[in-house]
């Protein structure tokens, strides 16, 4: 979910190169690739975990399923790559194939294709991210929002035995960490990755509002509710106290990301509230510690297991076969090893029927898909503020403004009120 700035459409076509996603074409609108085989454009993107090999290998491993496809990968540059997608359409290039985009507008427009239930038989949750009751974004992938992921080492220094399993333990355990020396939360946002400090307000809209409200951002989309309504204020207010009470530093709020991720790791503070892919980090990178996780606490100690379903591979209503390009990406995102792959080098938890993870996957991510299959167990699952997708998600651009508002909120320029009408009014922007 990192999301990055976003520079002019004549610097993102020159970054990617002119004309990307544009490919000679043969009589009947197939790609004159070598052999007779489809060349479709498929859309990825790079992290430190998922390089160029990484990609490389696993559209390897789809095309061998698919002999009838050859595949031109494209890169999304470092930016957001929705929004990268977005200006490729403008131009007239939208990829045959995108992995990762966010359907919405896209959909609305006519621009994907939509997958048949036939098609989604194999996923845990076929209809998750549906628009207008289609699917048009693979759910191939579940990540848990927050996990609260714990120095032990720390806990243990300061007397805690057990972790928390209401909020009031929460606090009572942050202040004892806090009177002990120690800052409690590590939450990050700096530059380009602001995105990262949403985590603690995603754990307490799913306690205090999508527990009772389950739909409620389509609610918002109704005009039911508000964002200044008691219960969303409330989940705000938890946010401004926490950060009021010294037990988040504004300070750590100039860290990327990155930075973020190592502060906790050098133990600059007991708990970091990050999405379930911080999990093979953890095991990948060990600190001297030992790394616990937790989800989020209720008020009352009942379950609530905030989660996002999705992030799989779009086609282009316009690919130049759509039917080859479909079964290419339900390749891509069913294949055994290419799940293997994923949950190795970024904590997925692939959600394919009878699918089950490496023998040899480290302890934090097992503690990590024990916390999402209790979910499952308990029927604890709620959606993730800012993550969601589908009918019932946010506005292209708010998760941005609200992480921004975050930011405002752990420094208090702006008090869990002002924040509430400030998403209002950025929401009713961005839908008018």
């Amino acid at each position: 979910m990192r999301r990055t700035l976003i520079f002019g459409l004549a610097a993102v076509l020159a970054a990617a190169g002119c004309g990307v996603g544009e490919t000679p074409q043969a009589e009947g609108g197939a790609s004159a690739s070598a052999g007779g085989k489809v060349e479709l454009s498929f859309l990825v993107f790079e992290t430190p975990n998922l390089n160029a090999a990484f990609w490389d290998a696993a559209i390897a491993r789809a095309s061998a399923k698919v002999p009838e496809v050859t595949i031109k990968k494209l890169v999304t540059p470092n930016i957001d790559r929705t929004a990268y997608a977005k200006q490729l359409d403008a131009a007239g290039n939208l990829p045959d194939i995108l992995q990762s985009v966010n359907p919405a507008g896209f959909a609305q427009a006519g621009k994907l294709a939509p997958f048949t239930d036939e098609e989604l038989k194999n996923f845990i949750a076929p209809k998750a991210g549906a628009i207008g009751g289609k699917v048009y974004q693979l759910p191939y992938n579940t990540q848990v929002i927050p996990v609260v992921y714990y120095n032990k080492d720390m806990f243990a220094k300061a007397g805690i035995t057990a972790t928390p399993t209401t909020y009031q333990e929460l606090l009572d355990i942050s202040k004892k960490l806090k009177d002990g020396g120690t800052t409690p939360f590590i939450v990050g946002g700096g530059g380009a990755d602001t995105w990262a400090d949403m985590y603690p307000l995603t754990g307490t809209v799913a306690t205090d509002v999508y527990k009772t409200t389950p739909d409620w951002l389509l609610q918002r989309a109704q005009g039911k509710v508000k964002f200044t309504d008691p219960d969303f204020v409330a989940a705000a207010k938890k946010i401004e106290d926490l950060a009021k009470n010294e037990y988040i530093d504004p300070a750590g709020l100039s860290r990327s990301y990155a930075d973020t991720e190592q502060a906790f790791r050098d133990g600059k503070g007991a708990m970091y509230p990050m999405g379930s892919w911080f999990a093979t980090s953890a095991d990948a990178n060990k600190p001297s510690f030992e790394v616990g996780a937790f989800p989020w606490p209720t008020d009352d100690g009942s379950p609530v297991t905030p989660t996002f379903t999705g992030g799989g591979t779009l086609v282009s209503a316009t690919a130049k076969n759509v039917e080859l390009a479909k079964k290419w990406a339900l390749a891509f995102d069913e294949d055994k090893e290419n799940n293997d792959a994923f949950v190795k080098a970024d904590g997925s938890i692939p959600a394919i029927k009878g699918y089950t993870p490496p023998a040899d996957m480290g302890p934090v991510y097992n503690a990590t898909v024990e916390i999402y299959q209790k979910g499952m167990q308990e029927g604890s699952i709620f959606d993730a503020f800012s993550q969601e997708a589908g009918d019932g998600a946010l506005p292209p651009g708010l998760a941005d403004k609200a992480a921004l508002g975050v930011q405002d909120l752990i420094t208090g320029k702006k008090n869990a009120q002002q924040f509430a009408e400030f998403l209002d009014d950025e929401y009713a922007k961005a839908t008018q």
